[in-house]
């Protein structure tokens, strides 16, 4: 079985952090989810516009395209409805494992007020709640984020291990 791991979560959650350390972990690449955006979709980010599904589904594609291609890979994708999820995973051809970083709208809009240079604005942090759809234990490993980053790696790493080939 060939590794494919999606970090998903709403924006501000830790993908990136947590998608990196266990990238670094596991000796595999991390890709995010941010850089395969097409601009028009980082504008209306920017702008405070939330996407609608129309701006995502190229994204998502891209995403799928990454974890199809360069397995064994960790991508960073919010990944919010389950539909969504199932449109990755049908275009990676393969299985992808979910891993949800769940936490209070309050933690990460702190964390999301505390970072510089990032172009999804805390205003759009409500959207991205109420886009959530909580994927159930059938389709993802749920991850508290209110632990320190490395304990929070260290929980996940024995789950991804025994799927590396």
């Amino acid at each position: 079985m060939t590794l494919r791991v999606v970090i998903m979560g709403v924006s501000g959650c830790g993908k990136s952090s947590v998608g990196e350390g266990l990238a670094a972990r596991l000796g595999i690449p991390y890709r995010d989810g941010d850089d395969l955006h097409p601009a028009a979709n980082v504008a209306k980010m920017r702008a405070g516009i939330p996407l609608t599904d129309a701006d995502r589904w190229p994204w998502l594609d891209a995403v799928a395209a990454v974890l199809a291609q360069e397995a064994p890979v960790i991508v960073g994708c919010s990944a919010l409805r389950r539909a969504y999820r199932d449109r990755i995973r049908d275009g990676a051809g393969g299985a992808v494992r979910f891993i949800h970083l769940s936490g209070s709208r309050e933690v990460i809009a702190a964390r999301m007020a505390a970072r510089k240079g990032h172009y999804m604005p805390v205003a759009l942090l409500d959207s991205q709640f109420a886009t959530l759809e909580p994927p159930g234990p059938e389709e993802a490993l749920t991850v508290r984020i209110d632990q320190p980053l490395p304990r929070l790696i260290d929980s996940l790493l024995p789950a991804l291990q025994g799927e590396m080939p």
